[in-house]
């Protein structure tokens, strides 16, 4: 290629890479404001996250055409293909740590018409463990880092760990008291949003690790999530082991 074409192809490369960090950091920002108004019952916010889910959206569509011209256009190979096609993957799952956000907040909403439960602290405590590991794993891929990406990737296991916990504390609350199940199951839903931006972030991580080293993470993934297989106690009443 000529110097002309090299230099084009590289302001390219370097607006899609713009474009991926952009969309990072309003879905950062997006779960940031989702759990602060959790925290805080803060419904103004909450309706905020919902009205503003629609820029990522615009700017995962922005993505994917800048992406698919390089390589209709451009015929990328090497690093140069697996930052194009890094930048597709990334950009799905970022859009849908924004979509998680707008249903976190969407149930925010209804919680701030009820009494508040100390359980929403326990929920926020785990959605600021998931930013961190967003803002980490975008930081990787600012930094072209394989080792910081597969340093979030690891930290997979330790978020299922407290959404396990929490998961046993929400059904224990509900059993002792049905008149909370309503409110609970809001709660677990929040939960388990939360949880699924935290296998986002470790989505991203595998993408950053394979772009930067042209490897895959050969380990199985650090999953610890065991609610799919937690009972609840039934008893004679026909009902959970109720009092």
């Amino acid at each position: 290629m000529t110097e002309h074409t090299v230099k084009a192809f590289g302001e390219k490369l370097e607006a899609l890479t713009t474009s991926v960090a952009q969309v990072g950091g309003l879905a950062e920002a997006q779960l940031a404001d989702a759990i602060d108004a959790i925290a805080r019952r803060d419904t103004a916010k909450a309706e905020s996250v919902i009205a503003s889910d629609r820029r990522i959206d615009q700017l995962q569509y922005q993505i994917e055409d800048q992406a698919m011209k390089l390589l209709a256009l451009r015929q990328p190979m090497a690093v140069d293909l697996r930052e194009t096609m890094a930048a597709l993957k990334m950009a799905s799952e970022l859009e849908r740590i924004g979509d998680l956000a707008k249903n976190i907040a969407k149930r925010a909403i209804v919680l701030n018409r009820e009494p508040p439960i100390r359980l929403t602290q326990s929920l926020a405590r785990m959605g600021r463990q998931v930013l961190a590991q967003l803002k980490q794993v975008l930081d990787a891929y600012a930094k072209r880092d394989a080792v910081a990406a597969q340093a979030v990737w690891k930290q997979d296991g330790e978020i299922d760990e407290v959404y396990n916990s929490l998961f046993r504390e929400l059904l224990t609350y509900m059993m002792e008291d049905p008149r909370t199940i309503g409110l609970c199951t809001h709660l677990l839903f929040v939960a388990k949003n939360i949880e699924r931006a935290g296998d986002h972030c470790t989505n991203v991580a595998e993408t950053v690790y394979y772009m930067v080293s042209g490897d895959h993470l050969s380990a199985d993934r650090p999953k610890a999530d065991v609610t799919s297989e937690t009972s609840v106690p039934y008893g004679s009443k026909g009902c959970w082991n109720l009092p």
